[in-house]
């Protein structure tokens, strides 16, 4: 589980609530009408932008972001440069007892011994580094959309609050709590926008990054091992994926 984004979930959600007792109550905050606005509205919004199977998609990456294997592209680099060890000193065929936990290099691997080209495995690798581009993307895409559809469905909320307060002006004791009423849809957009979905947004980028870099450098750095390549170089060439500090801890 990532603590990071439980925690920020938390503390984010916890301040607020703080922020509200020390002036007032939560119940002045709960407002069931503005919340059907709100959620509802920002998914109603976000079914009509996008397919059902792309939001039923896209919720199951954002999933991610609480469940996610950490990517360790520099473990990923030494049991490439293994491999091309065990190809150099027995064969290609060797392949096929070498124990691989990283399910897109098992595949490459796989295609390899059962005696696919190189080409056509690294085409096939490519394709399907291009589709979980493509998934991954969408779903950023969808929570960027949600960041920024519910403020405005809070804005909504608050013009149809104001639009009743303004019904009942002659009882000027009605106006301070139609007001307050109105506000809370412009409140509950907000804070669904910058605590859930922006964040959601952004760390389902990063998580696509860390992701497609790590198949990347399985990508490369099947296709050197296939072509018989010193594992040295193998190793050299795929440095160059890594930051500088993390290269000279992999040479060591």
């Amino acid at each position: 589980m990532d603590l990071g984004t439980v925690i920020g979930l938390v503390l984010g959600f916890a301040l607020i609530i703080v922020s509200i007792l020390l002036d007032g109550s939560i119940g002045s905050f709960i407002n069931i009408p503005g919340l059907l606005i709100v959620v509802g509205g920002t998914v109603a919004a976000t079914l009509i932008a996008e397919n059902m199977s792309n939001v039923i998609t896209s919720f199951k990456i954002a999933m991610k972001t609480f469940f996610n294997k950490p990517v360790a592209i520099d473990e990923t680099i030494k049991t490439l440069s293994e491999l091309a060890v065990v190809v150099r000193k027995e064969g290609l065929l060797a392949l096929e007892n070498q124990e691989i936990t990283d399910p897109y290099l098992a595949k490459g691997v796989r295609l390899a011994v059962d005696g696919i080209p190189p080409e056509e495995i690294k085409a096939t690798l490519k394709a399907e580094l291009t589709s979980l581009k493509d998934r991954h993307a969408r779903g950023k895409k969808m929570f960027a959309f949600m960041c920024a559809t519910a403020p405005s469905m809070g804005m909504v909320g608050t013009l149809i609050g104001l639009v009743n307060m303004l019904k009942n002006m002659s009882d000027p004791s009605a106006i301070g709590p139609a007001m307050a009423v109105a506000l809370l849809t412009t409140f509950y957009g907000a804070v669904l926008a910058f605590v859930i979905f922006g964040p959601f947004s952004e760390k389902l980028g990063m998580r696509s990054k860390e992701e497609t870099a790590n198949m990347a450098v399985i990508l490369e750095g099947l296709d050197s091992v296939l072509k018989g390549e010193n594992a040295r170089i193998v190793q050299e060439k795929l440095e160059g994926f890594l930051a500088p500090a993390d290269r000279s801890a992999s040479e060591e």
